[in-house]
């Protein structure tokens, strides 16, 4: 019976390869021929919140059309909890960033939102018109930037991935703390959203053909919105973001281990 099991798993982990492949292609064709529906958007050379927010349903939608098609294939499955609570005005979406799946997972299920990505991946040629068309922000520490970011909360939900890259193979969560400023100078309300992946996949510097022999499990939760004012008023900003920054480290350490 095990061998038998041990033969139905490894032949499932070669069907999850091949699907794998077949994936990343598929993402990068059509990555490269969506600019393409994309022209109008990106030849827009004022485009105003509602014309970015069309763009943003288009390239959404054919990332909820490839998170399916990740499910279907049985290249992972994956669970959403509180979701209806994301997508408001003046709303920051902190995340933890356990994979490379993350922000396609996350963002098809809230097409309005805006978010803050990897300079880098302007040199992408199956990003970069999506993150132009969609007026994504890309992740420059200027006063810009951070203007930029009060500007965007002023009237969209944002989402950020304050550790910066993602997590390391330890599952430790380590935050940046400027995200959790900019939470606390700009924001409504901060809603954290717990990724826990297990077996862990997808990660930085990791292959994509080192897959995992169990098929990969993705919860995303959304926990309990911390309203900014309440950390204000006991400390000023430096200080509040510092402790703000350390209850949230330790509140995603503990809830994104896998039992």
């Amino acid at each position: 019976m095990a061998e038998k099991t041990s033969l139905s798993s490894r032949a499932n982990r070669a069907w999850r390869l091949v699907a794998t492949g077949l994936g990343f292609v598929f993402f990068g064709v059509f990555g490269v021929l969506l600019q393409l529906f994309l022209i109008p958007f990106l030849l827009n050379p004022s485009p105003d919140l509602a014309s970015r927010k069309r763009a943003r349903r288009t390239v959404t939608k054919t990332w909820l059309w490839f998170s399916h098609y990740l499910t279907a294939a049985g290249i992972l499955s994956v669970r959403f909890e509180g979701f209806e609570r994301l997508g408001r005005p003046g709303q920051l979406i902190l995340a933890n960033h356990p994979s490379l799946l993350d922000v396609v997972l996350l963002l098809s299920r809230v097409p309005e939102a805006n978010c803050i990505v990897k300079a880098d991946l302007l040199k992408n040629p199956a990003m970069i018109g999506q993150i132009r068309s969609c007026g994504y922000l890309p992740n420059h520490e200027d006063m810009d930037f951070v203007e930029a970011v009060d500007k965007i909360l002023q009237e969209e939900c944002l989402l950020v991935f304050p550790e910066g890259t993602r997590t390391g193979w330890d599952g430790v969560v380590k935050f940046h703390r400027g995200a959790v400023s900019m939470g606390l100078r700009s924001a409504k309300t901060i809603t954290p959203v717990v990724i826990r992946m297990q077996p862990p996949n997808f990660k930085k510097g990791q292959p994509w053909y080192k897959i995992p022999l169990q098929k990969p499990v993705y919860v995303f939760r959304v926990g309990d919105d911390i309203d900014p004012q309440d950390w204000l008023a006991k400390h000023p900003l430096p200080i509040a973001a510092r402790r703000l920054n350390d209850y949230l480290q330790h509140y995603f350490n503990e809830r994104s281990k896998n039992d």
